[in-house]
């Protein structure tokens, strides 16, 4: 059985766009990668709450989409 050491970390922002930033684990270390801009950064405590701090200062992406509330009321996006 294969282990999983990824995970992702995602929100959106108030035009709909979605944000995404990747943990990867390697022992004790983590390393976060953000697809949007490509931030990294390696941290050992708080990964998930590290990356929710990165979409919310770089990308003003506050939107949780795993909160059925705000999934609910997800901004339209544009065009469609």
């Amino acid at each position: 059985m294969s282990r999983i050491d990824t995970s992702k970390v995602s929100r959106w922002d108030l035009h709909g766009r979605e944000y995404v930033v990747r943990v990867q684990r390697t022992g004790a270390q983590r390393t976060l990668r953000c697809d949007t801009c490509g931030w990294r950064r390696g941290v050992r405590f708080l990964p998930w709450l590290k990356a929710q701090e990165h979409l919310t200062q770089a990308h003003q992406a506050t939107v949780d989409p795993s909160n059925r509330r705000a999934s609910a009321t997800r901004p339209p996006v544009p065009g469609h």
